[in-house]
């Protein structure tokens, strides 16, 4: 169901908002010891907005596009009253004063809180293995990864156990779990969505954006979030369109094209190149015009990412040493010592890798060769974006090179895992909206995904190109059962 069907159920009095988040709990205990999508959920807490919403619409009061509806929010949001971890020992008992842009938007909205979800520590992950608290597991098959870093919010919304969520998107930790997990996953335009209260990775790539069953819903969700921000300066002032209204719009003559790199990748999977062009062949059968064309720095955008989000990483985390809020290591002789105790304890190991790798990338002798270079090739890499769409509308990729790949298969090699963000990090470079949609299985039976990519702040188009594809494709007919999801 949609979240315009929910709303329709809520507002003719067939369903109030308590029993609506009274069946999501009763899904959550159902499959939650399975998926381990949560890192807390906030049962007592949604019970008493539900109430407070139900009495207020029985008063005849007007309530907001998502009255009732409960939502799970990643864990590097910060959310007043309500621990924000990050999924890391440094923040497990952090709880903020204060409330995220978007979190806050979504409460107006009438939105209920029901959980914060788990996540690749400080969201340096691509599988969701990274987390203090556990990883945690696909509901298509318990076996396998559900993506990273906000793998628990995707799979928090493919296993039923919320009605959306929100995530963030630094290198593809939105359209990469949205992939493996069969859900829809839009990061929108850098800018286009407050940053506020998002506990930062790498501020110039850091993006918020929602994880849906639909592309509907996903529109429903942005037209909520997105919009100017006082407390965030790189929050774009641009008006903010009506994404509903033009979603069914014809999509008669516009030009989509395929990135000839990406489909010719190294480590492309076979079913999952031959679901995203027949999801291709889909979109001109409903009147689109595909074309081909190059993007030749593509490739080089994966090596660009790993010094420019390392380098911003070990920057914004420098501020965690103990002192002021964080974990904080006991007995040191010194200052120096609490300092460096408290990081090496507080800390994972990938997330004291980036560290590293950013401090080294940034250093004396090394700055000009590594992190200069890599933002000039990121402003090539934009420049290739940019001429690709003065023939284009809309260009299309597959969104991971593979499908869902099983647990700890990477453990060993930080590297390979990190070329399964090969395809959505040119985006965030760019600072461009892309979203991912289901468009088939493998013969395995895991989700594969469809990216499509905007020009900057035009959401509205790609969300009309996604929506026309989901209706005419259909793929997802069915979802993870919650005896299927118990018995892995």
């Amino acid at each position: 169901m949609t979240i315009s069907a929910w709303r329709q159920q809520l507002q003719a009095g067939d369903l109030s908002a308590r029993e609506l988040v009274d069946q999501q709990l009763q899904r959550i205990e159902a499959v939650e010891p399975s998926v381990h999508a949560f890192v807390e959920l906030t049962a007592d807490q949604a019970r008493q907005q539900a109430d407070a919403i139900d009495e207020r619409r029985r008063d005849g009061e007007t309530l907001g596009p998502l009255a009732g509806l409960p939502l799970a929010i990643k864990d590097n949001l910060c959310t007043r009253g309500v621990r924000t971890t990050c999924s890391s020992r440094m923040l497990q008992d952090f709880v903020p004063p204060y409330e995220s842009t978007v979190t806050d938007r979504l409460w107006k909205a009438g939105a209920v809180l029901i959980g914060k979800t788990n996540l690749d520590e400080f969201a340096m992950g691509g599988s969701t293995e990274t987390s203090a608290f556990g990883p945690t597991c696909n509901p298509w098959n318990a076996g396998h990864v559900p993506g990273g870093s906000s793998g628990g919010s995707a799979a928090a919304v493919a296993a039923g156990e919320c009605i959306a969520s929100l995530g963030s998107d630094t290198g593809g930790s939105i359209r990469q779990p949205a992939s493996f997990c069969g859900v829809v996953g839009l990061k929108p335009t850098y800018g286009r969505v407050s940053r506020w209260g998002l506990v930062a990775f790498a501020s110039s790539l850091d993006q918020v954006g929602p994880f849906a069953n639909n592309v509907a819903d996903a529109a429903e969700l942005l037209q909520v979030i997105a919009g100017p921000d006082p407390l965030d300066s790189t929050c774009l002032k641009a008006p903010v369109p009506d994404y509903s209204a033009t979603l069914n719009q014809s999509i008669k003559g516009m030009k989509v094209a395929l990135i000839r790199e990406c489909f010719e990748a190294e480590g492309l999977d076979s079913e999952v190149k031959t679901s995203v062009l027949a999801a291709a062949t889909q979109l001109e059968q409903l009147g689109a015009e595909l074309v081909e064309l190059s993007c030749p720095r593509f490739t080089d955008g994966i090596a660009t990412y790993y010094v420019i989000a390392p380098s911003e990483a070990s920057a914004n985390l420098a501020r965690y040493d103990g002192v002021k809020y964080g974990f904080r290591a006991e007995d040191a002789e010194s200052l120096a010592a609490m300092t460096a105790r408290s990081r090496a304890e507080g800390f994972g190991e990938e997330v004291q890798r980036r560290i590293l790798i950013g401090t080294y990338a940034l250093s004396a002798g090394y700055v000009d060769a590594y992190y200069k270079k890599a933002q000039q090739v990121r402003t090539l890499i934009r420049r290739d974006f940019d001429a690709a769409f003065q023939s284009a509308d809309v260009l299309l990729t597959p969104t991971a090179p593979s499908t869902a790949f099983k647990a700890g298969a990477h453990a060993d090699n930080p590297l390979s895992m990190y070329l399964a963000d090969l395809l959505t990090i040119p985006v965030n470079l760019a600072g461009l909206p892309a979203i991912s949609v289901p468009c088939g299985f493998s013969s395995a039976g895991l989700p594969i995904g469809v990216q499509l990519i905007g020009n900057v702040l035009d959401e509205g188009r790609l969300l009309q190109v996604a929506h026309h594809y989901e209706q005419s494709a259909a793929v997802m007919s069915s979802s993870p059962d919650a005896e299927l999801i118990s018995k892995h």
